[in-house]
């Protein structure tokens, strides 16, 4: 169906196309020949030429977001090397304008015909054969790239060039997306766009509604000053775009309709489709970035952020209602992210945005908790009898030889910290967490659903699935090479070679295009990345086995250290020698887990590279599963020896452990290694947030930028003055490059962990994630707008395989929490003490129960203390053993077995009720929102609605166009007419019923 366009009157199916070539071709003619510029612009009325006067008169053309005519927006730029200029080459250097046909014609001829190398210049032949040979390789580069931009003339768009920039070695081509081109790529993208249906939305009602209305006058100061900060009580109705029905949608500003972020995803989507064919191998446009025959690519951003007249731009309000740490406690603008950015970085804002929010309950029960333990220490009667000055037990040596006796008051500063983590308040808050996990992972389900249906996302999952079916670059360069040898080991013969030797050029591209249509046949199987799989395991389960040897480093490293420090001369050393292994320790794991998680980030990124997965959602989803497993072993293993393996494969005194026959295995102290955990969980947590989280995220962009900087030989006096000079795409130029979301969504992955996994070590945990965020979104937010080059627009409904493994860590954070309960603490010793042995049920006498006794002369020969400060027979150690004086001396006591049974019951019961409180969560709150699932149903009757009301305004237009005589006979055919629109109608209707 024709349609007029409402702003020109043409036909939809009628482009610009022809004007734009013309007056691109036009200012290639006036920068060439100078002399024809008045007699093109008084004579032939071309006066947008007055456009391209010179930069500084058009203002840099608005600071190079425009072409050089000032009226076609830049949407994409490409940048490739360019060599100095030189007296002998300068006559091939180009200009701001594009090679005309002919030229390029000409040189594409020349390469097919085999260009004959330039003569040798004189001199040392060594270097100009050097000389030579690198010249044939820029010109190759060179002739990819004219056919490249002649591929993506051909496809429509319009490209400028510009090597004449303060950027020395470095051009850019700019790219701009007429309007005929992104009417179609709208088109076979599927892009949803606003229709001139506006309808209302409905409001709830009742107790609910005031409620609503209420919360929102109090948050009111919490809203950022952006237009679309809050919800709107009327709605665009969107339909995918489409040329034959431009008259559903507002087109009076063709220039707003597509927003910079939607024309850059366009041009990009063309970009992917466009390929140079004359080669051997066909080369997309990955293939092309990888062998540097384009250096970057990458979108602009919309304006400059601060400076004398700088034009109000949606990057520039980001930066004050988003990116300043002054308006913290606000709300962040969910909707303009994802207008300036796209879906998928808008759903990682929205969903750390909803995690942060989500902290805060957790943050104020966990501090409750924790003030709790405060508060009960007086009264706590284990930790009382530790600490009684009466208390007179003497307790083994802690190592051998260079240790001592030492009494049990001692170690009364760990039994009463121990206490502010091992209370019954901390099995309270493990439950908490638990369920607080679970509502979390609900609220996210019903926000994402809400997301979905403000953004247009509802119709999402066809389109999700074409796309995620385009192969990579890499992937179609192995498929060629499969095909191409296997064609070569079943076509050659001595007939074939004779064929050959006489026409290599003809067989080349036989050979080529053979490649090319075996490529849509062939894939590649198991058995081509066998190879790629070995080495995946292997790699694996070598870099888990590094962090394993760390791991057991570290161990060394504590007990060689306690040793040494136990045979000190000074007094203060001695006294303060857990305290001070245990720190430096900690700090150690620290420091090895930051260098690890960035070698294994580069390991897993290198073994996924080796597989060569087919689509990028594959890539992707494979990248993250390795890196998280790297990650979380790294980030964990420590933590895990020491709450479940540490002081449990030590033995007994007269009968201890031994690694490597001299290093006596570590054992906790009396109060056990719950405080041991917390301080290694405190370090490690904050350690991370610190120091990678925040301080990498601001150190290495901006190291990065200044090696930019220093690499393109900019004075540091210059910088000033010549930033002022640098057009917009120089200056994106030299931000740091997007790296995706990965690092992101695993950092707060892993803060997710500690926030879960041993909550019950360490209740403070929500808080201090908390405070890391609340920072780390600003700082997020001020390096996506500041410090990173715009990345394309991505499309998403949801966060992808990160929500698989939230709720996995949910899930064993059940189980671990169970554990640490039962095995960490002594809370179920307690528990049993006080229910089975206690005489007045009370918890007296507890820390007696607990303490095994041993003969002193049963030590091993030079294992005993050689300086004991303390002449005693008989010490105590922690165990359930039973006394050297009974029939089967040191042998594990029946009390050990009661305590057992009951730790592994309290596991089970503990598990399987907090696991049915999740699921019971989880059933009772809906995925999808109640009001959500009314508008949706309300959305598909509306389309129904204007697609009926479309159909009924054509038969009355033909029925106005036909004469009365004609419509008698039409009358006839009524029903023929009417059962051919119908169709028509529903077909619509079916492909809108999402």
């Amino acid at each position: 169906m024709w349609q007029r366009s409402p702003s020109d009157g043409k036909m939809a199916g009628e482009t610009s196309e022809s004007s734009g070539t013309s007056l691109l071709h036009d200012a290639a003619a006036t920068a060439s020949k100078p002399r024809h510029f008045l007699k093109d612009v008084i004579f032939h009325g071309k006066f947008q030429l007055l456009n391209c006067l010179t930069p500084e008169e058009n203002t840099g053309c608005q600071h190079g977001l425009y072409f050089q005519d000032g009226e076609r927006r830049v949407d994409y730029i490409l940048t490739y090397h360019i060599k100095k200029p030189s007296s002998s080459r300068s006559n091939r250097q180009s200009s701001r304008f594009t090679d005309n046909a002919f030229t390029r014609s000409l040189r594409r001829g020349t390469a097919r015909l085999g260009r004959t190398p330039p003569p040798q210049p004189r001199g040392d032949p060594e270097v100009a054969s050097q000389d030579h040979s690198m010249d044939y390789h820029v010109d190759d580069k060179r002739l990819h790239r004219e056919e490249f931009e002649g591929n993506l003339r051909d496809m429509g768009m319009e490209l400028e060039k510009d090597e004449d920039t303060k950027t020395p070695g470095v051009g850019f081509v700019k790219i701009h997306a007429p309007w005929h081109v992104l009417c179609r790529e709208a088109e076979f993208m599927k892009l949803k766009m606003p229709t001139k249906k506006v309808y209302e939305m409905k409001q709830s009602t009742g107790v609910g509604a005031k409620i609503n209305t209420l919360v929102n006058k109090v948050t009111e100061p919490l809203y950022p000053n952006v237009e679309d900060n809050r919800t709107q009580n009327v709605k665009h109705l969107s339909y995918m775009f489409s040329r034959e029905k431009q008259h559903l949608f507002d087109l009076s500003d063709r220039d707003s309709f597509f927003d910079s972020k939607t024309r850059a995803s366009i041009v990009f989507e063309v970009l992917k489709r466009t390929k140079c064919t004359k080669a051997k191998y066909s080369m997309g446009f990955t293939s092309l970035l990888g062998s540097g025959v384009y250096t970057d690519a990458y979108p602009l951003h919309d304006g400059d952020l601060d400076g004398e007249n700088v034009e109000p731009n949606d990057r520039k309000l980001l930066y004050e209602e988003w990116a300043s740490y002054s308006v913290f406690y606000k709300y962040q603008p969910i909707g303009l992210v994802r207008k300036y950015f796209g879906e998928k970085i808008g759903l990682y804002f929205a969903w750390l945005g909803l995690y942060t929010q989500m902290l805060i309950p957790a943050s104020l029960v966990g501090v409750i908790v924790f003030l709790y333990g405060c508060a009960t220490v007086d009264d706590n009667i284990p930790s009382m009898e530790i600490c009684h000055p009466k208390n007179n037990i003497t307790m083994c040596p802690l190592c051998d030889r260079a240790c001592s006796y030492w009494k049990l008051k001692e170690a009364c500063g760990t039994a009463r910290a121990s206490h502010l983590f091992d209370n019954p308040a901390t099995v309270f808050f493990s439950i908490f967490m638990a369920l607080w996990a679970a509502m979390f992972m609900e609220h996210w389900k019903r926000r994402q659903m809400r997301l979905n249906y403000e953004w247009d996302l509802t119709g999402f999952e066809e389109e999700e699935e074409e796309l995620k079916d385009h192969p990579r670059a890499e992937y179609e360069l192995r498929v060629m090479q499969k095909s191409l040898k296997k064609e070569h080991k079943t076509q050659k013969n001595p007939t074939e070679i004779a064929e050959e030797t006489t026409n290599k050029w003809k067989q080349t591209v036989q050979s080529a295009m053979a490649g090319l249509q075996l490529t849509e046949k062939e894939k590649l199987t198991c058995r081509d990345r066998l190879p790629a799989y070995m080495t995946n395991v292997v790699m694996m389960l070598l870099m888990i086995g590094v962090t394993f040897a760390i791991v057991f480093g570290v161990i060394l490293y504590r007990i060689s250290t306690k040793t040494a420090l136990h045979m000190s001369n000074n007094p203060t050393t001695r006294s303060n020698v857990r305290l001070t292994v245990k720190t430096t320790a900690a700090i150690i794991n620290l420091v090895v887990i930051l260098i690890l998680d960035e070698v294994y980030g580069a390991v897993a990124r290198w073994l996924t590279v080796l597989e060569v997965p087919k689509t990028d959602k594959s890539f992707e989803e494979r990248l993250i599963f390795k890196t998280f497993i790297l990650k979380f072993v790294n980030a964990f293993t420590p933590i895990i020896y020491i709450a479940f393996f540490r002081g449990r494969l030590v033995g007994r005194p007269g009968s201890y452990l031994y690694v490597f026959e001299s290093y006596r295995m570590e054992e906790c102290a009396h109060g056990g290694c719950l405080m041991e955990l917390c301080i290694q969980l405190s370090i490690t947590m904050l350690g991370k947030q610190l120091i990678q989280n925040n301080l990498f995220e601001i150190g290495i962009p901006k190291l990065k930028k200044l090696i930019r900087y220093i690499k393109s030989k900019r004075r540091s006096f210059q910088e000033e003055e010549r930033e002022k000079k640098l057009q917009r795409y120089e200056t994106d130029h030299f931000l740091e490059p997007f790296a995706g979301l990965t690092p992101e969504y695993m950092e707060m992955i892993i803060q997710f962990g500690f926030v879960t996994l041993f909550v019950a070590s360490f209740p403070l945990a929500p808080l201090f994630a908390l405070l890391n965020n609340i920072i780390e979104i600003r700082l997020d937010a001020k390096k996506f707008v500041a410090e990173l080059r715009r990345p394309v627009a991505a499309r998403a409904k949801d966060i992808g395989i990160w929500y698989n493994l939230l709720r996995a860590v949910a899930k064993v954070a059940v189980i671990i929490n169970a554990f640490v309960i039962s095995f960490t603490s002594d809370f179920i010793p307690r528990l049993v003490y006080q229910y089975m042995y206690s005489p007045d049920g009370s918890m007296h006498d507890f820390v007696n129960h607990t303490l095994s006794y041993f003969n002193v002369s049963n030590f091993q020969d030079g294992k005993e203390p050689m300086d004991p400060q303390h002449q005693v027979e008989m010490c105590r150690y922690k165990d359930y053993r039973e006394p050297p004086w009974s029939n089967t001396p040191y042998v594990i006591s029946k009390e050990f077995w009661a305590v057992l049974a009951a730790r592994l019951a309290f596991v089970i019961v503990f598990q399987n009720v907090v696991m049915l409180m999740s699921d019971i969560v989880d059933w009772l709150i809906p995925d999808i929102p109640k009001d959500i699932s009314l508008q949706i149903h309300k959305e598909k009757i509306l389309m129904v609605e204007l697609f009926m009301k479309e159909e009924q305004g054509k038969i009355q237009f033909i029925d106005s166009m036909i004469p009365c005589g004609g419509k008698e006979k039409r009358n006839n055919h009524a029903p023929i007419a009417r059962s051919r629109s119908i169709p028509h109608t529903h077909s619509h209707t079916h492909a809108n019923n999402f």
